[in-house]
């Protein structure tokens, strides 16, 4: 165990795993900023992707993010910037998430919870929302993860990043789709990739950045695949209470 989780772990900070989703298109680092809310989720399968402090025990991620069976941890870092993996005592994944349905970038509960062993130190809380109805295409939203930079450079992951994209075609309570508005989709610009999945979807209410959304899937421009084409959010509309409940079900154990 402790090998696949020293795996997942350099994957994570170097990017070797291609499966899961990356912020491409030069978007700017986010350490100081929304970056302390983002922290980094590995698997015993390998698998890396982003999540959101919401308390500062609980990590809210994408459910296609801790499969069945694997056992998960956070990454975190020392003074000295080494990282540390800290145990999740706790995982739950939306009970109507549908894996099938993320594959084919088709709308489903895609948003799942980690409950830490102890609270995190160093990181920022997010505070939780849902969109503003009606969801207009056009309307602005940040994504932020610690995904690569570049698709195929591993090297090029392992800082938060955040870009600020645009919604597309008919956003809704299910799913909303995002696009850097300066490449429209029709060649590669700003959005997630791989170690995304599952990061924060900020959008502006009153002067705050409310978390609103997870990341779940990426296209390549043009629909193809890869990233830096369409990126794919799962909104907490109809999953805020589902949050609200695990937490204090959590709590009162």
């Amino acid at each position: 165990m402790k090998q696949v989780f020293a795996y997942a772990l350099c994957a994570a900070l170097f990017g070797v795993v291609p499966s899961a989703d990356a912020m491409v298109g030069g978007a700017p680092s986010a350490e100081s900023g929304l970056g302390r809310i983002v922290v980094t989720v590995v698997g015993s399968r390998g698998n890396f992707c982003s999540g959101a402090l919401i308390a500062p025990d609980i990590v809210l991620t994408a459910a296609h993010c801790v499969p069945a069976g694997a056992t998960t941890k956070i990454v975190a870092y020392d003074a000295q910037r080494q990282p540390q993996l800290l145990d999740v005592r706790r995982v739950a994944a939306h009970p109507n998430y549908n894996s099938s349905g993320i594959a084919r970038h088709r709308a489903s509960a895609d948003v799942a919870l980690l409950q830490l062993a102890a609270p995190m130190a160093g990181k920022s809380i997010a505070p939780l929302g849902s969109p503003r109805e009606p969801i207009a295409a056009g309307a602005r939203f940040t994504v932020a993860g610690i995904g690569v930079t570049r698709r195929g450079d591993g090297k090029s992951g392992g800082t938060a990043r955040a870009a600020t994209l645009v919604a597309t075609g008919r956003p809704g309570t299910l799913q909303i789709r995002l696009v850097d508005p300066a490449s429209n989709n029709a060649r590669e610009g700003l959005g997630a990739c791989t170690g995304d999945s599952g990061g924060p979807v900020f959008e502006d209410q009153n002067g705050r950045s409310i978390v609103i959304g997870v990341i779940s899937w990426s296209t390549g421009a043009n629909n193809a695949s890869g990233c830096g084409g369409l990126t794919g959010v799962t909104p907490l509309t109809l999953y805020r209470d589902w949050i609200q409940s695990t937490v204090q079900s959590w709590r009162g154990r």
